[in-house]
């Protein structure tokens, strides 16, 4: 039997990506999906999904828009009548600019994106979670919130701030059967990392791609799915306030190039 069969999955980000990839897989695994991301590309995941015989649905949202965010799990309410499990997935990068250089209006965007809009879904998910038994809130933050050398410093900085999140989270949906976790990606081949795959390609430096992990790769975005899914279901009951990393190992150890003043990344 699916493990989702009967139940209702939202996941943001999803017009491409690990939030196509994830939300294929629910669907997949049994789930009624509610797919949601700025982009219209979200109704070609939508349209993957019905293909193969899926039951989803389609929003057009602002992840970082409380009354978008509140609309989303009306939608999702109005749909399939629960929300059973949230993937907060959006993000954006931002700035890869050093900390000096960062504007204050960089910051303010990807925090809004990476931070409120995670901390907006899960105040406007968890409610009806509760009311419904329990259910399963999985935000993505990243490698570069664990530690410095990994993303530009809003990014970074947001991404740390979702790890926080979901243990505050945990901590203060204690008793009502939902679980509060993360996962922290680390190079992945995505929309928001395709620049980095293109130049490396483009130099004939491709097998260099993941070089710093001890795996030697990048990750696929169906790797990290497979995380989220392991999150959402009942074979992680026990999972709580977790920050689950999937990067190859690149986090196990301290980075070799070093940073100074004045040579961050442009």
């Amino acid at each position: 039997m699916a493990r989702f069969s009967g139940k209702t999955a939202i996941v943001t980000g999803a017009a491409s990506g690990i939030g196509r990839a994830t939300a294929v897989a629910f669907a997949k695994e049994g789930a009624n999906v509610i797919a949601a991301d700025k982009s219209p590309n979200v109704h070609e995941t939508a349209a993957i999904i019905a293909e193969a015989g899926g039951a989803v649905f389609a929003v057009e949202m602002d992840a970082g828009s409380e009354a978008d965010v509140n609309q989303l799990a009306q939608t999702a309410m109005a749909k399939y009548g629960q929300i059973d499990v949230l993937f907060a997935n959006a993000g954006i990068v931002g700035s890869l600019l050093g900390i000096l250089d960062h504007t204050e209006k960089d910051f303010v965007d990807v925090l809004r994106v990476n931070l409120i809009g995670p901390f907006l879904a899960i105040k406007a998910v968890a409610p009806f979670m509760v009311a419904g038994g329990g259910g399963s809130i999985i935000c993505t933050a990243s490698v570069a919130g664990i530690r410095s050398g990994a993303g530009g410093a809003a990014y970074a900085a947001s991404k740390a701030g979702v790890i926080n999140l979901v243990q505050i989270a945990a901590q203060q949906l204690a008793g009502s059967g939902v679980r509060v976790n993360a996962v922290c990606p680390g190079l992945i081949e995505t929309g928001m990392t395709q620049f980095l795959y293109d130049n490396a390609r483009a130099k004939g430096k491709e097998g260099q791609i993941g070089s710093l992990n001890p795996l030697r790769r990048g990750g696929e975005p169906e790797e990290l799915a497979s995380a989220v899914l392991f999150l959402a279901s009942d074979e992680a009951s026990y999972v709580n306030g977790h920050a689950m990393v999937v990067d190859g190992g690149l986090s196990s150890s301290h980075p070799y190039n070093r940073q100074e003043f004045g040579k961050c990344a442009t």
